[in-house]
């Protein structure tokens, strides 16, 4: 899989946050108003603090969400939707 064009690798049977951790990357997303980074928080999906955008889908939370071969993981800016106004 890739995130931002970087390539990571996951092991069998983790999440999408937790192969982004072993790759050393603690944040992908920024919060809505000041843009400050985030990444998993909680690890149980109760905060939403770990949202990412996966395959061009915006909001998913990263620490629930199964890492697969080829999932094109990347920073999430704001509500994830800029590209969507159009």
């Amino acid at each position: 899989m890739t995130f931002d064009g970087r390539p990571v690798v996951g092991l069998p049977g983790q999440t999408v946050a937790a192969a982004l951790w072993s790759a050393g990357i603690l944040s992908w997303r920024t919060t809505r108003v000041e843009g400050r980074p985030r990444g998993a928080f909680c690890g149980i999906g109760a905060c939403y603090e770990c949202l990412a955008t996966v395959n061009g889908r915006p909001n998913q939370r990263a620490c629930l969400l199964p890492a697969r071969p080829g999932d094109t993981i990347t920073t999430q800016e704001g509500d994830g939707h800029a590209a969507l106004d159009g």
